[in-house]
């Protein structure tokens, strides 16, 4: 996997670490981990843009001279079957990306 391929690189004192958003600003955050992150950096899969709710767990790595973050982690289960996808925001908004090529918003199924 190219993350853990990426992370082998690192000394152990520039391992990742997990931490709690503690505020956002546009494509930047704070994150508490041990020692307390600015200006950590947020990074997504090309064409998706996201700023994580306050109170996440967020996964960060160093890079470049500082940290980013790689993703947060989820805390809830969606009864996602594998290979699915979900988009959601924390005001409950959803799109399903099903294996039988069904598309679920908001949990209704969309006719094309």
């Amino acid at each position: 996997m190219w993350l853990s391929s990426f992370l082998s690189k690192y000394k152990d004192s520039e391992i990742p670490s997990k931490g709690n958003v503690t505020a956002t600003e546009g494509e930047k955050m704070q994150v508490d981990t041990s020692t307390p992150l600015e200006d950590v950096r947020l990074v997504a899969p090309y064409g998706i843009k996201y700023v994580p709710p306050l109170g996440e767990d967020a996964l960060v790595v160093p890079f470049d001279g500082g940290e980013v973050c790689v993703g947060v982690m989820s805390k809830t289960a969606h009864n996602l079957k594998r290979g699915e996808l979900m988009l959601y925001s924390q005001g409950g908004a959803s799109i399903i990306l099903k294996n039988d090529g069904s598309v679920l918003i908001n949990g209704k199924k969309v006719e094309i």
